[in-house]
């Protein structure tokens, strides 16, 4: 590991800030003070919400964690497409009896006033998703003692977080859950992303900045081999997803294991952006004919989602889940991150000892 990133953790293991309610402080404190490195996401939160998480995580650990960021989106959205699924979308608001959202309720998600308020007063690190920060930003962190990250799918994303003066990329296979952190949303690219090993192998050849792997990682043994292809670091969602100590929904949880949902697709139909979840009846009724719009589907079918969690009713949730989700185990966070540790002692022992 880069001496930056050993300074911030005692293992290899990064809890991965997954919007929406699972990465409270509750889970990245649990995760921070068992040797890996928490990260709250302030992704769909105002700024002082994000700034009320971050004093509840201090007030649990005292070590370092990270918050990660969405960058602010272009308004490249068709509001005839968006109208027309919203259309499609009326009989789904009649079945919940809830009303759909404004989908222009925002695109930059409190980007500038978190900015200030984690420059005023900074935290161990800060991650990026969905675009590069501008190097000023970056610089402004550096100053400040901020680790920062950024979020890249492509090589060519990588270059760009390296010019602007990011610290290192999280580099995201296509076997991740949620959304993939794209820098840009092309709907032409829909499905073409690289699987995990083998950007890891071409980010390395592009870059010098230490690489954190993210994507359908559930086990040490699956850490062991993105270290061994060159990552400084591996980042787990959905393995942390369904620790008690997480704010996901149970209903959400129970469904990494449940035999009804068999396995997952990338999909636009939540949020309007290529993102990865179990397949249910909403992403295959509407995955389909969802549009490029991104946030404004998401805030179109927020109310849809919350109705359906509180109707108990999984198949008009938004269940993100990587490709290994199957392999989840429902243990604390604390003794997930000492089973993951010592599975990679183990694995790292075995390559050793295959290699002599």
């Amino acid at each position: 590991m880069s001496s930056a990133l050993t300074d911030l953790c005692r293992y290899p293991i990064v809890q991965a800030p997954m919007a929406g309610g699972a990465s409270c402080p509750q889970l990245a404190a649990s995760v921070s003070d068992a040797g890996g490195l928490g990260f709250l996401a302030a992704g769909y939160k105002t700024a002082d919400g994000m700034y009320q998480e971050v004093k509840q995580i201090r007030g649990l650990t005292g070590q370092p964690f990270g918050v990660n960021l969405f960058m602010p989106q272009p308004n490249t959205a068709d509001p005839a497409a968006v109208d027309v699924y919203r259309q499609q979308l009326a009989g789904e608001a009649a079945w919940y009896e809830t009303p759909l959202g404004d989908p222009d309720s925002g695109r930059d998600d409190g980007y500038e006033a978190k900015l200030a308020i984690l420059l005023d007063d900074p935290v161990p690190v800060v991650s990026f998703t969905f675009g590069c920060p501008t190097r000023d930003v970056l610089d402004s962190f550096a100053k400040a003692g901020t680790f920062t990250v950024v979020t890249v799918t492509t090589p060519e994303e990588a270059q760009a977080a390296q010019w602007a003066g990011a610290d290192a990329v999280c580099v995201q296979g296509i076997e991740a859950g949620g959304h993939q952190g794209t820098h840009r949303d092309d709907p032409s690219a829909d499905g073409s992303g690289i699987g995990l090993l083998s950007l890891i192998g071409l980010v390395r050849e592009t870059v010098q900045l230490p690489v954190i792997a993210a994507g359908g990682l559930m086990r040490g043994g699956q850490i062991a081999a993105v270290l061994a292809a060159g990552a400084s670091a591996a980042q787990l969602g959905t393995a942390f997803l369904v620790c008690p100590e997480s704010g996901a929904n149970v209903l959400h949880k129970q469904a990494m294991t449940n035999p009804l949902f068999v396995r997952t697709e990338l999909t636009r139909a939540f949020s309007g952006r290529p993102a990865r979840g179990l397949v249910n009846r909403f992403m295959r009724e509407h995955g389909p004919y969802a549009p490029a719009a991104y946030p404004q589907v998401h805030h179109l079918t927020s109310g849809l989602r919350k109705a359906a969690a509180k109707a108990g009713d999984p198949q008009g949730m938004a269940l993100w889940a990587g490709q290994g989700h199957r392999m989840a185990r429902e243990l604390p966070a604390g003794q997930l991150v000492d089973v993951l540790a010592a599975e990679l002692d183990s694995a790292r022992a075995a390559l050793a000892l295959g290699g002599a």
